[in-house]
Formats: C-alpha cells, structure tokens, sequence
C-alpha cells in the first residue's frame, strides 16, 4: 500500500512539472524580400527539450520551411537535403513528438514547429528523450500558420524566443481606477438620491414617471431567487454558451443604453437649448410631452449600444465602448436597487461570496475538462463556434508585449458583479451617513476597504497566474471593515436594522405643543420640538434644510420628473456574472 501511494505521488508530482514546465512563447516572422513589417504569433513549447531565449535580440533568425505535407514520423518523410539551419513546420499526428523532433534534429533543423488544428497541448517526453534532444519544439495553430504565408508569402524568416511574463500588467491601474470609480460614485449618489427623496415628500405632476424611477428594496427572497437565477443561468451558458451569449448581448444592448441615459440626462438637462417639447406623439414610451433635448438623448444612448453591438468583435477600440456602456449600466443599477439594511447587504454578499468560490475553485472537480465554469464562460469557452464573449465585465487589453496576452488572455477583465454587489453595501453606508450625520465615515471607509480588497485579488492573480472569484476578498474586506467601524462608534444595532430605511426614516421626537396633546407638524414642514426645562435638547436628525450632500447628480442639474427616463422599457437585471477577474 505504501509503494502504490508513494507510485501515486510520484506520477502526480510529474504531472505537476510537465504542467508547470509548458509554457507560452513567440515565433517572430520576417519577410526574406523586405516586405511588411514583422510579426509575432504564439507557440507552445517545452522548455525541458531546449530553452528559449528571453530576448529577440538574442534568438537566431532561420529560414521557416513548410513541410506540412508531412507529418514526419519516418526517415522517408525527410527530404533530401535534409533542413541543415531551418525551422520546419510539420503537421501534427501519427506519431509522438519525440519521433518528430528526433528525425528533424537529425536531419540539421534548429527547431521544429508543429501545425495544430486542434487545441494546443504540451509537447511532452520523458527524461530520457529531454536529454537526448538538443533544439526547441513547439506547437502553432494552423490558423497562424495561414496567417504567416498570407502576410509574409513563402519566403520567409523566423526566431523563437519567450520573453518574461510581468507579474502585473499595467492594465490593472486602468480597472482600478474604473473600478473604484464606479463603486465610490454610485454609492454617492445612489445614497444621497435615495435618503433626500424619503425627507422630501413633495409629489410630481408625472407620478408614473416618478413610479418607474424608483428604487427596488432588495427583500431575502429576492436575494435567494437572484442567486438561484445566478447558478441556472451559468450553468446554461456553460452547456449552451453558443446560442445563449447572444441573449445576454442583446439584454447588455438594452440594459446599458439604459443606463447611459439615466447618466446622462442630468447634464443633459443644464443645457440652454433643445427645451421645446412634442406633445402630439405616438411614441410608446413618452407620453408626458417631451423635450427634444430628451429625445436627441434617448437616440444617442440607442445609437452608442448599437453601435458596439455591431462592432463588439473590434479588439483594437471597441473595448472602450463596452467599458463606457458598462460603468453606466453599474451605476444606474446602484441607483435603482437598493439593500435596506446591513442585515440585507450581509445575507447577499455572502450568499455571493460562497456562489463566487463555488464556482471558480470547486467545480474544476466536477467537469470533465478540469476546467472553472466561472472562468470558462466569462473568458469564453476555447471550443466556441462563435468566439464571442460575454459582455458583463470591465476589460482592457493588455499593455505588456507578453506571450500570455498573446497566445491566451489579450484582455484583463472585472466582472460587473464585482463591482455591483460591494457597491450596494457603499451605498447603504452613505445613507447610513447621513441619517446619522457622521461626515461620511462609513462611506469612505467602505471604500477604501473595496479599494483594498481589489488591491488582494490582483497580488493573488499575479501568484496563482489564474483567475480569481474577485468577491473571495472583497467581500470580507468591505463587511468586516463596516461592521468593525459600525461596532467601535457603538451604533452596531441600528447599522444592522437600517434604523427605519426598510420603510421610512423615523419622524424627529415632537414635544407637547399644548395641553390637549402632541400636534403631527405638516407635510410640507419640519417643527422641532421645544425641551422642557432641565432636560437636555434632543439633536434633531436632519437639519431644517437639506444639507448640500443629499443632492445627487440629477439634483445638480436640476432635473423634472416630467422628463421621459429611458428610451427603452425598464429591463431588470440580467442575471449576470458576480465574478471571474483575469
């Protein structure tokens, strides 16, 4: 028993090596007749049958010879002045790579190239064969193979080399940056908006407008059908991720123009023209006589997700408009739905926190590829027909000339899930702040621990080189912080309860205004009551006048209710991905 467990560990811990000994690395192609400019594309190699330079500069440039004909597993697939000082490019299959590598060291090759049409794996050996084989082997897809004879013809020069991978790309400063942003911005202004429409009870001649703009509750049997509706529709993009993304795409298109309207309407709204409204219409979602100004908005939120719909498959630019679309959605969700107590954001972020880690580090346990489903259907799965992706997450390319962001992950990517469920707990804090009137304590430092927590899931995805449940340490970061901030200043019990905000902030205490009892003050006024003698005065909880932090974005600008909100159908939340940072 103990020799078949010491077997056991042996072959694991060789399989570990061979795992961790495959790595990623370039060819550099040149035309031989000076024609465009040179190109890198990605192979993968084995170090333990040669190195590979780390610098270009030092890599020898040899004549690429196309000998894909043959698969080269025999002396009489050599040709008959053999490949003295080339790179042969030879098919794969019929047999090992050893035999391939063998004949074409033989045979004077400095390296070998093997034409893929399927998926990339490790060009493995033994010890034995690694030591006998003097010259780099490496696989390259067929497409590049193409690729390279389509830009450069048939006369060609390349160079294998693979450069060091950084530990962190510089990309990362860029979603920081988005990220935090996001968060600290929406959870501004969903809390001011939302505690100055519960003190002003004013009512608005568009009351189903003004119905459609509020805020959701987030009730626990919400929470759970949210997360049920979470794994379900993962699960299913996870199996049928072909016809499924293209419904999350056009839910994004709808969900994000959305969004960019209810952005930018508030700014829209402080310019000096365009104020002439059209009151005959028969348009289906405007029927309170809107302004053309309003109108020329809803046509340019429709026009901008049109507009990266049709062009979302454009690496070079079109990531900016998704990103654009995407912070907008986040913040117009972090406006619309709101978690009424600390008791709420505790029992969703941790509902999440477990779904994120479920889904990323346990089921590479239950697929048959070993692979995350997370990760799988966020980056998109390797054997899509489609080669789309999910547009649910924040993503930059890569800034660092690297054989990763080359060959496997040319973009960095935040989930929007990421960034929406902290942001709800900056949120609530904020409201928090103002009802208790603590200069925004509990909103900073939620922040600055989202802040924090971003900073641990990058330095963990630079350790691991793999993705990360990002909510893993977001999640902890931002509860612990809150709630330890909420013990130490003692108001614990209501930061758990909301203190009111599950309905309506409490009325301020009224003192007796004559003998026959306690007089209710008006709607439209605020009566502080006068202390008796000897008693000490009682602190009202909010001023007579609105303090100038309760004013949102849309306060700013001076926006009427009686303007049109989107220019499409209110759209719920898709059920999205709440994870999956690469």
């Amino acid at each position: 028993m103990a020799a078949a467990a010491l077997e056991w560990l042996a072959a694991a811990c060789l399989l570990l090596a061979v795992q961790v000994a495959c790595e990623y690395g370039m060819v550099h192609v040149v035309s031989e007749t000076g024609g465009p400019k040179g190109k890198d594309y990605c192979i993968l190699y084995n170090p333990q049958w040669a190195h590979l330079p780390h610098d270009l500069s030092k890599a020898s440039l040899l004549q690429l010879r196309d000998w894909t004909t043959s698969m080269l597993c025999s002396p009489s697939d050599l040709p008959a002045k053999g490949f003295s000082n080339q790179i042969p490019l030879v098919a794969r299959g019929n047999c090992t790579f050893y035999d391939k590598v063998r004949l074409a060291q033989g045979s004077g090759a400095h390296g070998l190239l093997i034409v893929s049409k399927e998926t990339l794996v490790p060009p493995g050996g033994n010890k034995t064969q690694y030591e006998e084989i003097g010259i780099p082997v490496a696989l390259l897809s067929h497409k590049d193979m193409l690729d390279i004879f389509k830009s450069f013809g048939r006369a060609v020069r390349a160079a294998l080399y693979a450069p060091h991978e950084p530990m962190l790309d510089y990309n990362m400063v860029i979603i920081f940056i988005m990220a935090v942003g996001t968060v600290a911005l929406g959870g501004y202004w969903a809390g001011s908006r939302d505690v100055k429409k519960r003190y002003m009870k004013h009512k608005r001649d568009d009351e189903p407008e003004k119905q459609e703009d509020e805020a959701v509750d987030v009730t626990p049997v919400m929470t759970c059908v949210f997360v049920v509706m979470c794994c379900s529709m993962l699960v299913l993009l996870y199996y049928f991720y072909d016809h499924l993304v293209y419904v999350i795409i056009g839910i994004f298109c709808l969900a994000s123009s959305t969004g960019l309207y209810s952005c930018l309407s508030p700014l829209v709204q402080r310019l000096p023209f365009g104020k002439c409204r059209i009151c005959d219409n028969s348009l289906p979602y405007f029927h309170k006589c809107p302004q053309v100004r309003m109108l020329l908005l809803a046509l340019f939120c429709v026009a901008v997700s049109v507009v990266w719909g049709v062009f979302r498959n454009e690496d070079q630019w079109a990531w900016i408009l998704q990103d654009a679309l995407g912070i907008a959605f986040c913040l117009y969700m972090l406006k619309t739905i709101r978690l009424p107590t600390f008791k709420a954001c505790t029992l969703l972020l941790l509902v999440l926190f477990i779904y994120d880690v479920f889904f990323v580090f346990i089921t590479p346990f239950l697929t048959k590829s070993g692979n995350s489903i997370m990760v799988e259907v966020a980056t998109g799965p390797a054997d899509s027909a489609t080669h789309e992706k999910l547009p649910m997450v924040l993503k930059v390319p890569r800034l660092n000339a690297s054989p990763l962001a080359l060959c496997d992950r040319p973009f960095s990517l935040l989930g929007f899930g990421d960034i929406l469920v902290p942001g709800l707990l900056v949120a609530y804090c904020h409201r928090f702040d103002i009802q208790v009137q603590s200069s925004r304590v509990y909103f900073v430092a939620c922040t600055i621990a989202y802040g924090i927590g971003l900073l641990v899931t990058f330095m963990a995805l630079a350790l691991m080189q793999r993705g990360q449940p990002a909510l893993l340490y977001l999640v902890p970061c931002t509860l612990i912080t809150s709630g330890t901030l909420a013990l130490w200043r003692r108001e614990l019990g209501m930061f758990w309860t909301g203190s009111g905000f599950a309905k309506d902030l409490p009325q301020p205490p009224w003192a007796p205004a004559s003998a026959e009892g306690p007089q209710p003050p008006k709607d439209s006024e605020v009566v502080l009551s006068q202390q008796p003698p000897g008693e000490a005065q009682v602190k009202p909880t909010l001023p007579a006048e609105q303090p100038p932090e309760l004013a949102g974005p849309e306060d700013v600008a001076g926006v009427s209710a009686q303007e049109p909100k989107s220019p499409v159908s209110h759209t719920p939340e898709p059920p999205g991905l709440p994870g999956a940072s690469a």
